[in-house]
């Protein structure tokens, strides 16, 4: 197995991996202690399901900076100021996931707080839960931003080199494009988070990581772009 066909696996596995992790741990574990009215007395007495929750985000970091950084020998070849981007982009978007985890991390210990602090000091705990949750809430927002722009330079070089069929990867940057249009119409307050149209222009990068990550393992790079870009390494 050539240093290609390694590479297109281990790519294709951590977009398996980053976006099931992601998703497990923010919908299945995290959104609904945080989604309830009462979240700071659900978060004390479901510590274990937030701690987890937190966990997989954490996993779901690392696997995306890993992305990019297993992309990157292969797109330097093409294009090595995307490449690096892509990079930079990907583990500033680990980063934000990590900010998140703290927050996340600090409403638990808040929340200790709250239910040992009875009704008296209720109201200024809140209020620190609530800051917590905007910092969590921002850093999401520029996650996702990170994501979409990191993932726009590297199908833009995917689409030029043909690695991949032209179809998937036009597919991707477009995706892409709609999820960061999501991102930016949800913070200017145009659309509403999580609305119908908000799930409609995400759910194309969902559907094209997956696809993606199934031909990558299936498939790999494609071998006449791989042929062409060794021949212009021998000659260079």
């Amino acid at each position: 197995m050539n240093s290609y066909r390694k590479t297109a696996i281990s790519v294709g596995v951590l977009f398996i991996i980053a976006t099931a992790l992601s998703v497990l741990g923010k919908i299945v574990f995290i959104d609904p202690i945080l989604n309830a009215p009462d979240y700071l007395g659900k978060i004390s007495a479901n510590e274990n399901q937030l701690i987890l929750g937190g966990l997989l985000t954490l996993l779901s970091a690392f696997a995306s900076a890993s992305i990019a950084i297993w992309l990157y020998p292969v797109l330097k070849k093409h294009h090595e100021a995307f490449a690096l981007g892509s990079v930079g982009l990907r583990v500033m978007e680990s980063m934000l996931y990590i900010v998140g985890v703290v927050g996340l991390l600090s409403l638990l210990t808040l929340s200790q707080e709250y239910v040992k602090a009875g009704a008296s000091n209720a109201s200024i705990i809140q209020v620190s839960g609530t800051t917590l949750l905007a910092i969590k809430k921002w850093a999401g927002e520029l996650s996702v931003i990170a994501f979409t722009l990191g993932a726009l330079m590297y199908y833009y070089v995917f689409y030029q080199s043909k690695l991949v069929p032209r179809w998937l990867s036009g597919w991707g940057f477009l995706a892409a494009a709609a999820s960061l249009a999501a991102v930016l119409l949800s913070i200017s307050g145009q659309i509403v988070p999580f609305s119908t149209i908000f799930i409609l222009l995400q759910l194309p990068i969902g559907l094209q990581e997956y696809t993606l990550a199934v031909w990558l393992i299936v498939k790999g790079f494609n071998p006449s772009a791989v042929a062409s870009l060794s021949s212009k390494t021998a000659t260079n």
